[in-house]
């Protein structure tokens, strides 16, 4: 695999780095933190990813950052197969109640600008004849809940625009894989109560890296999240008003 990999720095991002330098894939990063993406770069040379794994910056809060960002990945691994995007915001309900700028700020960098990103990211796969873009959306998506009205709504459009990409571009050779972790335990989370089935980062990566390989275009991760939420999409409004998931 030739990989971009948008927010491999932290959580699972970091995780799914580590499991494909781990086996010797060729990894280009991207992220905003230049300091933090050296580090990371370093870190999978020991790993086992072939050396030397470069860097660009690319922030989602910066649109204009997307295509120097992409471009610099093309020129360093020539051939690129496949694009990892990882990166987001999160935020509490009640933080994104109580904070106008903090609520447009995860509604913007989780659907909006991700989804311009992968439209650079689409372009440029579909270029060179097809290849896989993987994207980690979440499980909040999958229905308005009391717990999750803003971050779900962000996260619920990011969804839906990739399901569509996999309809649209299949026939194309673009491989769209929407991955939908319920709760992981990563720096995003610190400081919450994990529920029942609370993930850990190297076993999500694991199963991402799985799906990649097996051309998914869903995945569930921990995999007990595949059936809780379909219980939950069936279940009525009344009951969805009364219960507090």
């Amino acid at each position: 695999m030739r990989a971009v990999i948008l927010g491999a720095t932290k959580g699972i991002g970091r995780s799914v780095a580590r499991t494909l330098a781990e086996r010797g894939d060729t990894l280009f990063l991207l992220g905003r933190d230049e300091e933090d993406l050296e580090r990371s770069a370093r870190d999978l040379e020991q790993r086992g990813a072939p050396s030397p794994v470069k860097t660009a910056r690319c922030d989602l809060e910066d649109v204009s950052s997307f295509a120097s960002a992409l471009e610099a990945a093309r020129e360093a691994l020539s051939e690129i197969d496949t694009v990892i995007v990882t990166a987001g915001l999160f935020a509490t309900q009640e933080q994104l109640e109580s904070d106008t700028e903090l609520l447009r700020r995860v509604l913007t960098v989780n659907f909006a600008h991700t989804a311009l990103f992968c439209e650079h990211a689409r372009k440029l796969l579909l270029s060179r004849g097809g290849g896989c873009l993987c994207v980690v959306s979440s499980v909040a998506g999958e229905r308005g809940r009391k717990p999750v009205v803003a971050y779900g709504a962000s996260k619920a459009g990011l969804s839906a625009y990739l399901e569509g990409l996999d309809h649209k571009f299949h026939a194309q050779g673009l491989r769209v894989l929407c991955v939908k972790p319920g709760f992981v335990k990563t720096g995003m989370t610190q400081g919450l109560s994990p529920p029942p089935f609370a993930g850990e980062p190297d076993a999500v990566a694991r199963d991402i890296v799985d799906a990649i390989d097996r051309e998914k275009a869903v995945l569930y991760t921990p995999r007990a999240w595949g059936p809780v939420m379909y219980v939950i999409r069936k279940l009525p409004r009344f009951v969805m008003r009364r219960i507090n998931f």
